[in-house]
């Protein structure tokens, strides 16, 4: 299908992309690598008036390290974050997670920013910036804002950015090498059916972030408090804490999964990404 008719733009800076969605208010959509807008646009699930394409805001695809942390540019490509350097060194979850997303066009096309902003349930992002207690930065005409990652995923594909506010930065820890994501997907599109991100901290935190499983990302609480304060979990311990991912939430139910087999294939993954992310610590 051909998507409905509508009025693009380009700016050229991100103060322009502002003022544009400030003029156009809920009659206007971003469009950063289109690979999430694009294909709603042909079905006719999304049918904006204007269109403001930010693919050409160069300023905002970068990795570098800063105060700590690792700074990503909204518009910096699943490909840059998989093959960086820095990021296989400093935080290796994200170009691991990276490694799972879609296929090679789209790693070389979609943006972090764009996926986080989509917040797809089944996007493999909100998992490993969960697991990471990443922040997320986020520009409008009154200034910029932060807003944790824990608060950031609202409800099925709906994020804490107020209308007019556009994503402009994810920052992350450095970590040690214990990570992991692990994933059962949909063979077709690449999206996970549970998706399971773990960081084991320094000082022995766990932290998990879970996707595909309900209507919007989350961290498995449960989980992390099982193995709080244990740095050398065994193998019956880490199976009786990922028993626990399913704990509180509502499993989505659809033609590639029913509920509980969600959350069978979050256990199973879970259990997976914890017992490789101990063998690292």
């Amino acid at each position: 299908m051909y998507p409905a008719s509508f009025e693009y733009f380009r700016p050229s800076t991100l103060d322009e992309a502002l003022a544009l969605l400030a003029r156009h208010g809920d009659d206007a959509k971003l469009l950063a690598g289109g690979h999430s807008l694009i294909p709603a646009m042909k079905l006719r699930l999304a049918r904006p008036k204007f269109v403001v394409d930010i693919g050409r805001l160069g300023n905002l695809s970068y990795i570098r390290e800063s105060g700590g942390h690792i700074a990503i540019g909204a518009m910096t490509t699943h490909y840059a974050v998989e093959a960086s350097t820095l990021l296989r060194e400093r935080c290796p979850l994200l170009p691991e997670t990276a490694a799972h997303i879609g296929d090679v066009q789209v790693r070389n096309k979609g943006t972090i920013g764009g996926s986080l902003a989509h917040a797809d349930p089944a996007g493999d992002w909100p998992a490993a910036i969960l697991a990471l207690d990443a922040e997320i930065e986020l520009a409008g005409r009154a200034g910029r804002r932060t807003v944790r990652a824990a608060a950031f995923f609202v409800d099925l594909m709906q994020t804490a950015i107020a209308p007019g506010e556009i994503l402009c930065e994810i920052r992350v820890p450095t970590t040690p090498r214990s990570v992991a994501y692990e994933k059962a997907e949909q063979k077709a599109s690449g999206f996970a059916v549970a998706g399971v991100a773990v960081v084991v901290g320094r000082a022995g935190e766990v932290r998990v972030g879970v996707t595909g499983v309900a209507a919007k990302a989350y961290r498995a609480a449960g989980v992390e408090r099982a193995l709080a304060g244990q740095s050398r979990p065994t193998p019956d311990q880490v199976a009786r804490a990922a028993s626990q991912v399913g704990e509180g939430i509502e499993a989505l139910g659809d033609i590639h999964a029913s509920p509980e087999f969600r959350v069978h294939l979050a256990e199973v993954n879970t259990r997976r990404a914890l017992t490789r992310a101990f063998a690292s610590v």
